[in-house]
């Protein structure tokens, strides 16, 4: 697997108000709102190609294709993407990943903004998704 940079880094939060009140007004991200949900995100922070506050509701649509988490699992606080080369490798780590038992979340998908990812939880409950998103190589 060869991990390019940090695709993405996101605080799940399951109080959006609360969280986007320190990261966004108390040390001035600058946090814009997604169009028609409560995600608030930045692509303008330097280290990171993109930094967003994640609702739980959110993570678990992504993850289980439900708005609740599962009870059976870690709730997160935290997701983390690293970015690879393109679609197949995404495919390829996700393979490998599975070969050296590790559980995934879902398997390879393409979300409706066009990044592939294959995600896993980590035993502390961290999100790692393994990315492709074409627009994030662009700025290259």
């Amino acid at each position: 697997m060869n991990v390019l940079f940090i695709a993405s880094v996101g605080i799940v939060v399951r109080d959006a108000a609360t969280n986007r009140k320190l990261f966004k007004d108390v040390l001035g991200l600058p946090l814009q709102r997604h169009e028609g949900d409560e995600y608030f995100f930045s692509e303008k922070i330097g280290g990171s190609k993109h930094f967003g506050l994640w609702p739980l509701s959110q993570a678990a649509e992504a993850c289980f294709g439900t708005t609740e988490w599962p009870a059976a699992r870690p709730i997160p606080q935290l997701s983390i993407e690293f970015e690879v080369q393109d679609i197949d490798s995404v495919r390829s780590a996700a393979e490998e990943l599975a070969a050296k038992g590790y559980a995934l979340l879902h398997g390879v998908k393409t979300e409706p903004w066009g990044q592939t990812i294959a995600r896993l939880q980590t035993s502390e409950g961290v999100i790692v998704g393994i990315s492709y998103a074409p627009q994030l190589h662009e700025k290259l």
